[in-house]
């Protein structure tokens, strides 16, 4: 039995499709792909934190993009030879949870990870700390 067994069962079908069975959500349907007020995004399974706002743009591809994690340690990057192309998967370390793709064509010549929604949630700035992220306020000062 999985180690977040419990939350995978609670997960809403997008998201179990996403996270469990590598799954990809549509383009610009969908929670985070237009959010830009500061904050982190977790792995809705395993609570880590996985990105910042500070690291979000729009790739104008339909889903939230950035040009790194927060803390490298928390992804694991997987050769993926699905659909008849070669490309990088990104998952959860802790959970284990497919994420998204990362790609070689980010700004001025970082990566894009294209990151699925249904993988993440967003605790914007000002609930951080109340949410026990206190620790990555500082990220966030001026």
């Amino acid at each position: 039995m999985k180690k977040h067994a419990k939350i995978i069962k609670s997960l809403t079908p997008i998201q179990f499709a996403v996270t469990q069975k590598n799954a990809t959500e549509r383009p610009f349907e969908n929670e985070y792909h237009d959010e830009f007020r500061d904050g982190i995004y977790i792995d809705v399974v395993s609570k880590e934190v996985l990105f910042t706002s500070k690291e979000k743009f729009d790739a104008h591809c339909g889903w939230p993009s950035f040009t790194k994690p927060a803390n490298k340690n928390m992804i694991v990057e997987i050769k993926d030879y699905s659909h008849l192309m070669l490309r990088t998967e990104v998952r959860s370390t802790e959970s284990d949870s497919h994420l998204g793709h990362v790609f070689n064509d980010g700004p001025n010549g970082n990566l894009r990870y294209c990151i699925n929604s249904a993988s993440l949630s967003f605790i914007p700035k000002e609930e951080m700390e109340v949410k026990g992220y206190k620790e990555y306020l500082n990220q966030f000062e001026k």
